[in-house]
């Protein structure tokens, strides 16, 4: 086995397909796969599962990725101490529910680490879509939130994904609103005083279920309910229908609206926000120290 071999291998997993990672390792797609091949045989075990829509890391390939990774970034610490070699291009995606605070840790790590060159994602997306696109290890981290309702579902699906939920901070429910609003002025609110104004939740595609919804409650009805699929048109909805959403009631002062408000919600659940990973695949330097952003960033929510 050949460290070339891994960075092959690596680039193919962050590439999705063989064409784009022989494009951006500037060799032949023959050339590539021949080496893929290669270093299947060596290892004894199939490193991608082949189909006609394209290719995916099988079970086995995940867990060789871990110790693939490692092996790479050690050499890269060598190369960078003794032959004054220039960092390889920084890569790290994740997929989260439509939060803040996951977008103002995604900024405090590129200030602090980004360095010259990187390659980073973030993708604000549906729940299963999270779920599916850390399983796929499209990116290595997946934020979301579970409560009573939903938590024996969506940790079953977790576990039968070869994933790992980490809980990060739990909260009690708050509802976003405009400042103009006639509930804004007021310390809590409950549900029967929300059934006036048009709720807002995040569509969840084909897999539109309760148990996915990004929304605490999802199964009381409301006679105006308004579906979105971003957080910019929500907030819009916000100011200028007085709708209201509810959420963990974290709202960030440089990226959220100055017009959007949070207002504690008269209930006993409470939403737990956490992260989740695969379990057999050793997370990046990149992705830890996100994880330590993260942190950071919803410190005074535990």
């Amino acid at each position: 086995m050949k460290l070339q071999q891994l960075k092959y291998f690596i680039e193919v997993v962050l590439s999705g397909s063989i064409n784009e990672a022989a494009r951006r390792l500037y060799i032949s797609q023959p050339t590539l796969s021949k080496a893929i091949k290669e270093l299947e045989n060596e290892l004894g075990i199939v490193l991608f599962t082949r189909t006609s829509t394209g290719i995916s890391l099988s079970r086995d390939g995940a867990e060789f990725l871990s110790y693939a990774r490692q092996i790479n970034e050690q050499v890269e610490l060598l190369d960078r101490r003794y032959f004054n070699t220039e960092p390889s291009q920084q890569l790290f995606s994740v997929s989260s529910q439509h939060y803040s605070f996951v977008v103002d840790a995604f900024v405090d790590m590129i200030r602090k680490y980004g360095g010259d060159k990187y390659q980073f994602a973030i993708r604000e997306t549906r729940t299963y879509e999270i779920i599916d696109d850390v399983k796929d290890l499209t990116s290595e981290i997946g934020v979301l939130y579970i409560s009573a309702f939903n938590e024996k579902v969506l940790l079953q699906l977790i576990r039968e994904k070869g994933l790992e939920f980490t809980e990060l901070f739990e909260a009690d429910p708050h509802v976003f609103i405009s400042r103009s609003n006639p509930l804004a002025a007021r310390k809590s609110v409950t549900l029967a005083d929300l059934e006036p104004y048009p709720r807002l939740a995040f569509e969840q595609g084909e897999f539109n279920s309760f148990y996915y919804s990004e929304e605490i409650y999802s199964t009381i009805q409301s006679v105006k309910s308004i579906q979105v699929s971003d957080r910019a048109t929500l907030f819009n909805l916000l100011i200028g229908l007085d709708g209201y959403t509810i959420s963990t009631g974290i709202l960030s002062e440089d990226l959220d609206s100055s017009e959007i408000v949070q207002v504690p919600l008269e209930v006993e659940d409470t939403i737990k926000v956490g992260w989740v990973v695969s379990k057999k695949v050793e997370l990046s330097r990149m992705a830890r120290l996100y994880l330590e952003e993260l942190r950071e960033r919803t410190r005074h929510m535990r």
